[in-house]
């Protein structure tokens, strides 16, 4: 027998998956697009008026970069206004990664294009005029770094997930787990050396031993962490063998404060947590992520450090009659370009085709799951929108009372896990 349920965490079941700075950086947009607009018109006017080519050309030249700015502005328009629109199935928060990956493809072919072109001065140098080649690139970068400051709210989009920095006293040396949590606590035993740490990936932390070398084993079952707040409240944590290190089975509550009393099979030892800065971790930056904001911030970045190599290549040009120079920056920025739209490529063209960008997300479902005693059959996990990871599960038990809905109560510590699907397999009745 098979149960099914539906749910979406944090956004009732109507499906909005949109960032959580999804308003402000749509504002950012058209306040870009504004700016290059009218930059646009008085290039163009005032090239016109004054018989300037190049100021005509440069003109037309931030036209095609307000049209790369309004990829990301109708985008977000478009998505807010359509986010309880039922026809797309998990809402509108991908969007803004279609809006990205069609940027990149417009960085590429841009990339092309300036390759093109320097390639072709190498070939059949053209005459430079310096006195109004130099101002207009000076003056595009004015407006790109006007354009930048714009952007520069939240472009990474790390949002809320985050990973804790724990210092640590009593002068214990530091050790790390696996590599993706905290620095710890070193404690030895009878059964050889362990890192006791504070691990967070974007979900609520839990403690992790690990052993500093293969020969250092210990049995889940024969260890515990007691916390010892301030305040004198107590709590005592039970740990599960993860297949390398043993991680407790219970998260742990902020603040990440406390003296810690580590029940061993050999005795007790006492370590001390205090409370540090926060820093991201990748996983759960890349959950967060707002490519579409990334793809606007990249294209402005990209004019700007075309504007610096073309007034070095002008300047050295002019004063050692290096016309070589001028081409070159052009190469080199054409090769940066590319470099920025194959990343912006590579993350957007992975989300657009459900492809996770925090797989640690999959395996901490399935140890809640499977900590109760219960079999995972099937888990799929992918992100719907920034700060949004959607998630079917498959689960087996033996115990004919859990619904579906007891494992959304289990999964809820997920802050970021916004949409879960959970089906029940339930023992059948006896005949």
């Amino acid at each position: 027998m098979s149960n099914f349920e539906d749910s979406a965490f944090g956004a009732g079941h109507d499906h909005i998956f949109l960032g959580a700075a999804h308003e402000d950086n749509e504002r950012r947009t058209w306040m870009v697009i504004a700016l290059c607009s009218a930059m646009m018109v008085a290039e163009i006017v005032g090239g016109t008026l004054f018989g300037s080519l190049a100021l005509v050309a440069d003109g037309l030249h931030m036209s095609t970069h307000a049209g790369a700015m309004l990829i990301a502005a109708l985008a977000y328009t478009y998505a807010r206004r359509h986010a309880s629109d039922s026809r797309f199935v998990f809402g509108t928060g991908k969007l803004g990664d279609l809006a990205g990956f069609s940027s990149a493809i417009v960085l590429a072919m841009i990339a092309l294009l300036i390759g093109y072109e320097a390639v072709s001065r190498f070939l059949s140098p053209v005459p430079i005029h310096f006195g109004q080649a130099i101002p207009i690139a000076v003056l595009g970068l004015l407006v790109n770094l006007a354009s930048v400051w714009l952007l520069s709210g939240d472009h990474h989009g790390h949002g809320h997930g985050h990973s804790h920095g724990h210092s640590h006293g009593h002068g214990h040396s530091h050790a790390h787990d696996d590599g993706q949590g905290d620095a710890g606590q070193r404690i030895v035993c009878s059964a050889g050396a362990f890192a006791v740490t504070i691990f967070e990936d974007g979900v609520p932390p839990v403690f992790r031993i690990t052993p500093e070398t293969s020969s250092s084993k210990l049995n889940a079952g024969a260890v515990s962490i007691t916390t010892i707040r301030p305040d004198g409240t107590q709590q005592t944590f039970a740990f599960a063998d993860r297949g390398g290190y043993l991680e407790s089975k219970d998260d742990i509550p902020e603040p990440h404060a406390f003296h810690a009393v580590v029940r061993l099979p050999d005795g007790e030892q006492q370590i001390a947590f205090e409370e540090h800065d926060h820093d991201h971790n990748d996983a759960s930056a890349a959950a967060h992520r707002d490519h579409n904001i990334r793809s606007a911030y990249i294209h402005v970045i990209a004019d700007a450090a075309v504007s610096v190599l073309a007034i070095i290549g002008l300047l050295l040009a002019r004063a050692f009659g290096w016309v070589w120079m001028d081409p070159l920056a052009g190469v080199i920025g054409a090769l940066v370009i590319a470099n920025w739209s194959w990343g912006l490529m590579r993350d957007t063209g992975g989300i657009l085709l459900d492809m996770n960008p925090d797989r640690r997300m999959a395996e901490n479902v399935r140890n809640v799951i499977e900590d109760n005693g219960d079999a995972v059959l099937d888990l799929h996990v992918w992100r719907v929108g920034p700060g949004h990871m959607s998630a079917i599960v498959s689960v087996a038990t033996r115990e004919a009372q859990r619904s579906p809905g007891y494992y959304h109560a289990a999964l809820r510590r997920f802050k970021e896990l916004s949409h879960l699907t959970v089906e029940v397999n339930a023992p059948r009745a006896a005949a």
